[in-house]
């Protein structure tokens, strides 16, 4: 057996981080050549890692980058099949590494990313590697970047790297850029935390609004039911469950209802005008119950529960003499969609033991 320096096996080891036994019988397949020592191990890495590819990986982290200007946001969700390997600094590094990739091009799809090169490599090879080297399969799920003229896009990134949003703002006035900022930064908090799905209720057709509305009116007597045995306040079942149901002429005939009662409680009608915005505001917002669920627009601000994401949007629009849109918005939880395998534990065993 050809003599190894140790100093040879330490340099290997780091370059590939192999185990020291396996980097040391790599040497001597290879009679000391380095660069083949590398790709020996690399081959094999390759062997090991297409056994861990059907191995369901759910876990991982989401990664997040917004350049300087407010100009451009990236994400990506890598994932791992257990929590532990996503703490990992190889699997952290993994990500970092990805992210930097996909912020500094245009890369639109996994596909191109599989192709693009990476620490002189092609990354679906390089992907590979870090495969065999981790000891767990990981995939690039997903990814996107925000690149756009006369907006500013701002991120946020959860401390548990598990949900990571990006909203764009689009204005007219060049000076409101920098004031948006803050306000862009919070709606991406908020985002994440109350899961919005859809900018706004333009997104919803009308089989889909009958159908949630349903499914939402029962969900309501269902809960007054208990209330009533309990002795509580019950809700009021709506009519109506999303703007897109409220026309023109629904508001108006609504106003007039408020109107009569107001005459007939002989409120005085110099008055009406103060406390009719309040009624509508109430009947809105009791009649937009799909919206406050699933669109980031018709939600109530976590920063202000009085007001909903669209009115402090146009309330900033007044200040600041513009016209503040949410022009694009992505939200990724970790592991969302994924169907977790799960086995017992014996049987777990003797897979391995095969």
């Amino acid at each position: 057996m050809m003599d190894i320096p140790a100093s040879l096996v330490k340099q290997l080891r780091e370059m590939t981080d192999a185990g020291m036994m396996e980097c040391k019988k790599a040497l001597v397949e290879v009679n000391g050549d380095l660069q083949k020592a590398v790709e020996y191990l690399r081959e094999k890495g390759l062997s090991k890692a297409a056994k861990k590819a059907d191995r369901i990986a759910s876990e991982g982290m989401i990664t997040l980058n917004v350049n300087s200007d407010f100009t451009k946001a990236s994400m990506v969700e890598i994932n791992s099949e257990t929590d532990f390997v996503a703490k990992n600094d190889n699997f952290k590094n993994l990500g970092i590494k990805t992210l930097d990739i996909i912020s500094s091009s245009n890369i639109s799809s996994v596909e191109e990313l599989n192709k693009s090169q990476i620490d002189g490599n092609i990354f679906e090879e390089y992907l590979k590697t870090q495969i065999a080297k981790i000891g767990e399969n990981i995939v690039v799920r997903r990814f996107v970047s925000i690149d756009a003229k006369n907006t500013i896009v701002n991120g946020y990134l959860h401390s548990n790297g598990r949900v990571g949003t990006i909203i764009a703002l689009s204005f007219k006035n060049k000076d409101s850029k920098d004031k948006l900022i803050e306000l862009s930064k919070n709606l991406c908090m908020h985002a994440a935390a109350m899961k919005p799905q859809f900018i706004s209720s333009d997104s919803f057709d009308d089989n889909f609004i009958q159908k949630e509305k349903i499914a939402l009116k029962g969900e309501i007597e269902k809960e007054n039911e208990e209330r009533k045995r309990l002795g509580k306040h019950l809700q009021v079942v709506p009519e109506f469950v999303s703007k897109k149901e409220l026309t023109s002429e629904i508001l108006a005939k609504q106003q007039e209802k408020f109107k009569e009662n107001l005459r007939e409680q002989k409120k005085p009608e110099a008055i009406w005008d103060k406390i009719l915005p309040g009624l509508m505001d109430r009947f809105i917002a009791d009649s937009t119950l799909l919206d406050q669920r699933l669109t980031l627009l018709g939600q109530f601000f976590v920063m202000d529960d009085k007001k909903t994401i669209e009115q402090v949007l146009s309330e900033k629009s007044k200040e600041l003499n513009d016209e503040i849109k949410v022009v694009e918005y992505v939200r990724f939880e970790l592991g969302e969609g994924i169907e977790k395998k799960e086995e017992d534990f014996a049987k777990e065993v003797a897979n391995q033991m095969k």
